[in-house]
């Protein structure tokens, strides 16, 4: 395989452009790069593919990196995924046709299957990375969430804060540091598999003046951000923001944030749980997802009911309709015999309440001392 995929990568260097214009149509070129959602063509800004460059190595053109998935790969792999395509020959054989080349694939050695696109982000790196950050306890994090309407914040030791978290617009652009907002992506072991950094701006006020302010890194697919143990019942949704906005008017409800629809849709079932509230986003993601879940859901016997937002999400429902209104609103949607249990008066938890043994993140983490500015900083992260 080696010789015909180098020399199908070359030819298709050649023609970058024209490459992403055929199987990413819903992109569009940015300078040096072709800006796409993702390698299924879906509209947006995650994913970048150089169109110029060398041949090979750093800074080749066609080399493409998905900041939201941490996932990065060359041509080839763009004309796997739009293709559907999984045996190297099937691959090569439609670059040929692209390129207009004769149709003589040599099939790849030992049958080995065409190789998906690595992951950049490992679970590791996640783990390091919330290992050297701190509780949110009097940071911008708290400025941040504060700002947008969050004040009730218990149990959220999964979320963390690192002042000086790298961050790069794509694989080639030069390194930044901001400070960053930290949390951590676990399965329903508490085992952390990832995390998803959100870029603060300094003062707090908002995020950081950035192409792409959040991003996600390890494995996700399946697990997520979690607030509170679950039982026989929990929320699930896509943003943490949205999350913690109901949890600021349902404090008992353990609830997880998924980071997208495509991850709500996967997430994992506790082997207790009994029926599962879903913050509903208004739109087509979150009706795909919705109706996704339903189908797990029953076929697992588990009971499952929307949360509707009266404003585009329940975030705006908590800025604007106010604490009052946007409670009412949800009590009505709540299942009668769940509401004692999720407003049952209990102890003020600590914000660490959450953070399991599992997570191997030692106690006087949290109290390090961080380089001040103009400090070399030791955080060496990703």
């Amino acid at each position: 395989m080696g010789n015909d995929a180098a020399e199908l990568k070359r030819a298709l260097v050649h023609h970058a452009e024209a490459v992403c214009r055929y199987y990413l149509p819903n992109g569009y070129r940015a300078g040096r790069y072709w800006i796409i959602g993702d390698i299924k063509n879906t509209p947006g800004r995650s994913m970048y593919v150089r169109l110029i460059g060398p041949d090979a190595g750093k800074g080749a053109a066609g080399k493409w990196t998905d900041a939201s998935l941490a996932q990065h790969g060359d041509l080839l792999d763009i004309i796997r995924a739009r293709c559907g395509l999984f045996h190297f020959a099937d691959v090569a054989r439609e670059a040929r046709r692209f390129l207009g080349m004769p149709d003589s694939v040599t099939a790849p050695e030992h049958g080995n299957d065409f190789r998906a696109a690595s992951p950049t982000g490992s679970s590791e790196s996640a783990r390091r990375l919330f290992a050297m950050s701190c509780p949110i306890t009097g940071t911008i994090v708290e400025t941040y969430l504060h700002g947008r309407g969050i004040t009730v914040l218990h149990e959220t030791g999964s979320l963390r804060f690192h002042p000086r978290c790298y961050y790069r617009p794509h694989s080639d652009a030069p390194t930044e540091t901001w400070p960053a907002m930290i949390a951590a992506v676990t399965d329903i072991t508490g085992a952390i598999t990832g995390v998803h950094r959100t870029w603060l701006a300094p003062s707090g006020h908002g995020k950081a003046p950035v192409e792409t302010p959040r991003r996600a890194m390890g494995h996700l697919l399946g697990n997520g951000v979690w607030f509170g143990k679950a039982d026989d019942i929990m929320a699930a949704g896509e943003g943490i923001e949205t999350m913690l906005s109901l949890r600021c008017v349902l404090p008992h409800l353990p609830m997880v944030a998924a980071l997208s629809a495509n991850h709500l849709a996967a997430i994992q079932f506790p082997a207790t749980l009994r029926r599962l509230y879903v913050a509903r986003d208004n739109d087509a993601a979150g009706d795909a997802a919705f109706a996704t879940l339903t189908k797990r859901a029953a076929a697992a016997s588990i009971e499952i009911l929307a949360l509707l937002p009266r404003l585009q999400d329940f975030n705006d429902d908590l800025r604007h309709l106010g604490v009052d209104d946007f409670l009412a609103a949800l009590r009505v949607q709540l299942v009668p015999e769940d509401v004692p249990r999720i407003f049952a008066p209990a102890r003020q938890p600590s914000r660490d309440d959450a953070i399991p043994q599992a997570w191997g993140i030692r106690s006087d983490l949290g109290r390090q001392r961080f380089p001040l500015p103009g400090e070399s900083p030791a955080h060496g992260l990703l």
